[in-house]
C-alpha cells in the first residue's frame, strides 16, 4: 500500500506540474491582460504537435524540444497580433465566443496539416529506464525529468516575476493594468510579452507530455478545464498560486481516482465500491476547489499578495 501511495503521489505532482506550466501562462493573461482565453489549450496542443514533428525530422527528442519552444513563442506571438489584441478591451462574452471559435480553427487546423490519427512521440533513450526509490520500487525516469524540469521553470518564473523590472510590470499589470498605462508604460508590448510567454510555457507542457501521452487533435480541451480549476484556486494572476494550485489539484486527482474505490470498499462490496469511486474521483478536485473558495473566495494567493 505504501508503494502504491508514493507512485500515485509522485503521478500527481507529475500531473500538477504540467497543469502549472500551463496555468502560470494563463493565469498572467488573464491577470495581466482582463482576457479570457479559452484558447490557451490549444498552444499545449501546438507545442505537442511541433514536438512531434521536430523530433521525427532531427531524431532527437531534446533538438525538437529546443526547436518546438521558440516555434510555440513564434505561434504565440503571431496569434496575439492577428486576432487577439483585437479582443483587449471587450467584454468577456466577446472574448469567450471568439477564443472559443480559435480553439475550434485550430483544432481544424492540426487534423488539416497533421491529420486526425494519434501521433506518438519515442521516450528519450537517455531518459528511458527507471529509478529506484525504496527497496524494490522503481519509477520511470522520464517522468521525474518532467518534474524536474518543471521545478526548474518555477523556479525561473518566481525570478523573472520577484525580481526582474518586467515581473515588477507584470506583477503592477495585474494588481492596476489601468494605472501601468498611465505611466507610460508600452501596455501593448506588455501584452505581447505576457502572451508569448504564455504560449511558450503552454507548448512546453505540451512538448513534455509528448512521450507519454498520444499527440492527437483536442487534446488541450480537457487540460483547460483543469487550468481553470488551479487558476480559480490559486488565485487570479498569481504564478505561485498556480504553483501550489496545481500540485494539490494533480495531487487530489491521482491519489483519489486511486484510493477512493479502496476505501469506500469499508462500507460497501468491491463492485459497488469500484463503480461509485469511478464517479467520485473526477469529482474531488471541484469539491477542493469549492471548500477552498469558501473559506478564500480570491485563492490562495491572490495577486496582489504577490511578492
Amino acid at each position: 500500500m505504501l508503494n502504491l501511495f508514493l507512485i500515485q503521489a509522485l503521478n500527481g505532482v507529475q500531473l500538477g506540474i504540467l497543469l502549472f506550466l500551463v496555468a502560470a501562462g494563463l493565469t498572467l493573461i488573464f491577470g495581466v491582460m482582463d482576457l479570457i482565453n479559452l484558447a490557451h489549450g490549444a498552444l499545449y496542443m501546438i507545442g505537442a504537435y511541433l514536438a512531434a514533428t521536430f523530433t521525427a525530422a532531427t531524431g532527437s527528442f531534446g533538438l525538437g524540444l529546443l526547436l518546438a519552444l521558440p516555434a510555440t513563442l513564434l505561434f504565440g506571438l503571431a496569434l496575439e497580433v492577428l486576432v487577439v489584441r483585437h479582443l483587449y478591451g471587450r467584454d468577456h462574452l466577446d472574448q469567450v465566443l471568439a477564443t472559443f471559435g480559435l480553439i475550434l480553427i485550430l483544432n481544424e487546423g492540426v487534423r488539416i496539416v497533421w491529420g486526425a490519427a494519434p501521433m506518438s512521440v519515442p521516450v528519450p533513450d537517455a531518459l528511458s529506464g527507471s529509478v529506484r526509490l525504496v527497496g524494490t520500487l522503481h519509477y520511470p525516469l522520464y517522468r521525474v525529468a518532467i518534474i524536474a524540469a518543471g521545478l526548474a521553470t518555477a523556479l525561473g518564473l518566481h525570478l523573472l516575476v520577484n525580481h526582474t523590472r518586467l515581473g515588477m510590470r507584470l506583477r503592477a499589470g495585474a494588481s492596476n493594468g489601468p494605472m501601468v498605462a498611465a505611466l507610460g508604460i508600452d501596455i501593448r508590448r506588455l501584452f505581447l510579452v505576457v502572451f508569448g510567454l504564455g504560449a511558450m510555457l503552454a507548448g512546453f507542457a505540451g512538448a513534455m507530455v509528448a512521450p507519454i501521452l498520444s499527440v492527437d487533435p483536442g487534446m488541450g480541451d480537457s487540460v483547460l478545464i483543469l487550468t481553470f480549476v488551479v487558476i480559480v484556486i490559486g488565485g487570479v494572476g498569481s504564478v505561485r498560486g498556480a504553483f501550489v494550485a496545481g500540485l494539490l489539484v494533480g495531487l487530489a486527482d491521482q491519489l483519489g481516482r486511486t484510493f477512493g474505490p479502496i476505501l469506500l470498499r469499508s462500507v460497501m462490496d468491491a463492485s459497488a465500491a469500484s463503480q461509485t469511486g469511478r464517479t467520485l474521483a473526477p469529482m474531488l478536485i471541484y469539491i477542493l476547489m469549492a471548500a477552498i473558495l469558501f473559506f478564500r473566495p480570491s485563492g490562495l494567493f491572490p495577486a496582489r499578495g504577490e511578492r
